[in-house]
């Protein structure tokens, strides 16, 4: 015996079944899709994410590591599998292509990156907004906010804001980008992700909260009279009761039991520039503090000095290379020729990579003052200092940071091997042309076997060469994408997986890729944006890293000023070492690590001697207040944390609750697939199969199928492949005549005491799948009814279990299966027993949003009344004013103030009222449009019905 036809259609329809909202069971598919081993809070957090369906959205603030793209990948998966598809992602321009790998390697998703060329592109081949698309949408903030015309036209399933705390600032008018972005997707569902939810004041809490629904709170004013200088517990009570519902927060130390943490080991390596090189810095450095620079744009001068600086410190080669581009660009400006002007300095995008992210995040755009006369003779003057610097950086062969390097991988290997590491570095710079300088130095180094580049293009011979042997090795798999550049990249990380030791890394090229088998860290060149820094390390420092992480630094000994961002950057940020994540509270504490940059570049710009720059920084460190008040973090703890043992206890029943799900759908979904497959494929395990043959209607390749999360090269098989798809719609649809299904309990390996007393007996069996429909929702329960032939009730679980054993359809048989009196009873009661657990539910829901907007509209009456308030106070201050006024010209111009002000109150009294009643009008229609959602329409399926026999 085997399964049967009955057991498929049953399979088929529990597979697809679309659950309840509150069902732990509804993320069931995604959990099965995620090639990720899944820890128990980011279910818990997906699982808050849709824990009500009239909820606007939700903000996941788990400290840093701890997964948040995963929690929103299962969130996305989930919206996915419901067909749910208008999703956008709303990221940090530098955190773009790191979503697009994961949620395509991790989730299997479809993404689209949109930026400025690949908008244009579409447009031109597509004659359409990129934005209407069947894949997921993530681009920057700013590029969300630039093409707000498009954007607000759509009809989002949902908006995923990453690093969400740069909207905190939302309730500031001037905050103009976050206020864009709200009035965008005000009415869109949106989860925000934040480690930082709360960094220096409560008003930060309300602007992230009323992003995502503004009916929690009323007024800023209101808010701020009645939260923002609290410190009592019984107003922190009351503050963390109205934010329960949108912001979930969980610790490292909450997940210890699930999650093991590594550190971060600095070595700083120090070197002084040969005479040459520091002659080169010092004159480039002059040239930069010029006041009028011909070769840089007016508008771009700040962001292209920041650039030219950057690529100063990385190398000689590096800056040589820049410094023709510029002069090249001048002799173009004589010409007058615009195009080739600013195709000019895009060339040094080709070796700065990350130079059109940087321009988007600064918001620069090209623009050159008109020349004038006197103009021409300066460029020519310009052209002739710029040849001298090229000249110099020319003759330089070898730099000293580059001898230093070897010094530092010597001492990073040794402390890679006593910490029991594989020995492999990535090496990071923000030049091209010092990647071909690391090449050529290590390749005469003990380091020189795996040995290879990794940027933005990877067009160099070696690069190809692994792409090739990766093509070749995974033909006819579906990890080959047919997208050269993420095959190329994936390529890339395989070889280096597998035996590469030493990868050069361009920032724009290492984006997006996770390199947790990696445990050395080499900051050749360091960023000014501690943001852009923390980015890089958690290349290796996350989660899924089983050894610490060596950091390597460089420290020019002769440079004041980079002695002094170092600091920052290691004392004040704390990004090079200890505990995993370490950084997240102080890297909040700024809005944006680009405001960073531009101050670093200010100092470097305005100061000469030492004394300027030691005042400079010393301001800069005052001014940013990394130290948090210690009253603020434990406000904080107070309203966003819950108790360690009450989440570990949850968490460890999630974790039960989530691996049973997920075990017992994949359980499911592969015996459907054996009995739909058989004779046309094989199965070697549990979690595979092989297709034979072709016999099936639609074009599915044969070969080797898995589900995610198994290794090999195969097709990944699941929920939404088109081959379990067809699978599961052939066997729904299938017409199954009346029969005897005969259940083989004898020959069944375990032991089912549920069904023991069924043994010999017979009957009948129906399932029936009932539909509740609503505005937010739609959710399906199967219903089983039985009876034995001598008129015993079956409960649903005996029901249940006799389709976990195997049977078959008796032959010739005709089953009697008359529709009696009491199958009908007992099916209206399971009905009405979910009807009534619905409409539980429903009151739940219902009262949460009323209790909200109760608390909602007495904020707004609050600030009514408060008007009113500020009134009398000024009366009071003006009435002492007027007694100790010395003359009587000005006892009577008080007076008038006391009149006029009394009339404004008594105008303000009668409006009060009139106000109020709208406020309660605003409400009752907002409870009226919560009822129309939660009114839901039943529907009744018969799926089968069948006479029962156990043997």
């Amino acid at each position: 015996m085997s399964w049967t036809e009955y057991h498929s259609k049953l399979a088929a329809y529990e597979l697809t079944r679309k659950f309840p909202i509150d069902d732990d069971q509804r993320l069931s598919r995604a959990l099965v899709d995620a090639q990720v081993e899944l820890n128990p809070h980011q279910v818990d957090a997906a699982l808050f994410a849709f824990q009500s369906p009239l909820n606007k959205g939700a903000i996941l603030a788990d400290e840093v590591g701890l997964g948040k793209t995963i929690e929103a990948g299962l969130v996305i998966s989930q919206k996915w599998a419901e067909r749910n598809r208008k999703i956008l992602i709303v990221v940090p321009s530098n955190l773009r292509k790191q979503w697009y790998q994961e949620l395509s390697e991790k989730f299997f998703l479809p993404c689209t990156i949109l930026e400025s060329k690949s908008y244009k592109s579409y447009w031109k081949e597509e004659s359409r907004s990129p934005f209407v698309s069947n894949n997921v949408i993530i681009c920057s903030y700013q590029f969300a906010r630039n093409k707000a015309e498009e954007v607000k036209v759509v009809p989002w399933d949902l908006v995923i804001f990453d690093e969400a705390h740069r909207l905190r600032n939302v309730y500031k008018p001037t905050n103009k980008i976050s206020n864009e972005l709200k009035t965008i997707f005000r009415d869109v569902p949106k989860l925000l992700l934040t480690a930082i939810p709360l960094q220096n004041s409560l008003l930060e809490l309300y602007g992230l909260v009323s992003f995502v629904d503004d009916q929690v709170f009323g007024s800023l004013d209101s808010f701020r009279d009645q939260f923002n200088n609290a410190s009592g517990e019984f107003i922190l009570t009351a503050l963390k009761a109205r934010i329960s519902s949108v912001i979930k927060r969980t610790l490292r130390r909450q997940v210890l039991p699930y999650i093991s943490y590594t550190n971060r080991l600095p070595i700083l390596q120090s070197f002084i520039p040969e005479e040459s090189e520091d002659r080169l810095y010092k004159l480039v450095s002059e040239y930069l503090q010029r006041s009028n620079l011909y070769a840089l744009p007016t508008s771009q001068r700040a962001l292209m000095i920041l650039v030219i600086r950057k690529l100063l410190a990385s190398s000689s080669f590096a800056i040589g290379g820049t410094l023709e581009t510029l002069i090249q660009r001048l002799e173009l400006r004589i010409k007058d020729s615009e195009v080739e002007k600013a195709e000019a300095l895009d060339k040094i995008g080709d070796d700065f990579e990350t130079l059109e992210e940087t321009r988007e995040e600064w918001g620069d755009l090209e623009t050159d003052e008109p020349l004038r006369g006197e103009d021409v003779e300066a460029i020519k003057l310009e052209i002739e200092d710029l040849q001298k610097f090229k000249n110099l950086a020319l003759s330089i062969r070898e730099n000293a940071k580059g001898k230093a390097l070897l010094i530092a991988l010597e001492k990073a290997f040794y402390q890679i091997e006593v910490i029991g590491a594989e020995k492999k570095a990535i090496i990071f710079t923000e030049s091209r042309r010092t990647q071909d300088y690391l090449i050529r130095i290590l390749s005469d180094s003990p380091w020189k076997d795996g040995l290879f580049l990794f940027n933005g293009s990877n067009n160099d011979d070696r690069s190809k060469q692994i792409y090739v042997n990766w093509i070749n090795r995974h033909k006819d798999t579906d990890k080959v994408t047919g997208s050269k550049t993420a095959d190329m990249r994936s390529a890339l990380v395989d070889y280096f997986r597998e035996e590469g030791q030493i990868m050069i890394a361009t920032e724009a090229g290492a984006e997006g890729i996770n390199l947790q088998f990696c445990s050395l860290i080499v900051n050749y060149d360091l960023p000014w944006n501690p943001q852009r820094i923390e980015q890089r390390i958690g290349r290796c420092h996350r989660y899924g890293q089983k050894h610490d992480v060596v950091v390597v630094n460089f420290l020019n000994e002769t440079n004041e000023a980079d002695q002094r961002v170092y600091q920052l950057l290691s004392e004040k940020f704390r990004l090079f070492e200890g505990v995993f994540g370490a950084s997240d509270e102080i890297l909040g504490s700024i809005e944006s690590g680009v405001d960073f940059e531009k101050r670093i570049v200010s100092i470097y710009q305005n100061s000469r001697k030492s004394e300027e720059i030691q005042s400079a920084f010393d301001a800069l460190q005052a001014e940013m207040g990394l130290e948090i008040d210690s009253q603020l973090q434990n406000t904080r703890a107070k309203l966003l944390e819950n108790f360690d043992d009450e989440v570990r206890e949850k968490l460890k029943f999630r974790h039960s609750a989530s691996q049973e799900n997920r075990t017992n759908f994949e359980n499911k979904l592969m015996k459907f697939t054996r009995f739909e497959l058989e004779g046309i494929a094989e199965f070697p395990t549990d979690f595979s199969f092989i297709l034979r043959e072709r016999k099936i209607e639609g074009e599915y390749p044969i070969g080797l199928y898995e589900l995610p999360r198994r290794s090999g090269d195969a097709h990944l098989y699941r929920v939404g492949h088109p081959l379990a798809d067809f699978l599961l719609r052939r066997s729904k649809e299938r017409v199954l005549p009346n029969a005897v299904v005969e259940f083989d309990l004898s020959g069944y390996e375990g032991k089912i005491t549920i069904l023991d007393n069924l043994l010999g007996k017979s009957g009948v069996l129906q399932v029936t799948l009932i539909t509740a429909s609503s505005l937010t929702q739609e959710e399906e329960y199967l219903i089983f009814t039985g009876m034995t032939k001598d008129g015993q009730y079956l409960d649903e679980e005996e029901i249940a279990r006799l389709f976990s054993i195997n049977g078959r359809i008796l032959p010739e048989i005709s089953p009697n299966l008359k529709d009696s009196e009491q199958m009908s009873m007992i099916l209206l009661e399971k009905e009405s027993l979910v009807r009534s657990r619905v409409s539980k539910r429903n009151i739940i829901y219902f009262e949460e949003q009323a209790e909200k907007l109760d608390g909602w509209a007495e904020d707004l009456k609050l600030g009514l009344e408060r008007e009113i308030k500020d009134i009398d106070r000024k009366m009071r201050e003006t009435r002492r004013s007027s007694i100790a006024a010395p003359t009587l010209s000005e006892k009577l111009h008080f007076q008038k103030e006391i009149k006029t002000l009394e009339e404004i109150r008594s105008q303000k009294r009668k409006t009060l009222f009139d106000a109020q009643d709208d406020i309660d009008r605003r409400r009752g229609e907002f409870i009226a449009e919560i009822e129309k959602k939660l009114s839901v329409s039943y529907s009744r399926q018969p799926i089968f019905k069948i006479e029962w026999r156990v043997v």
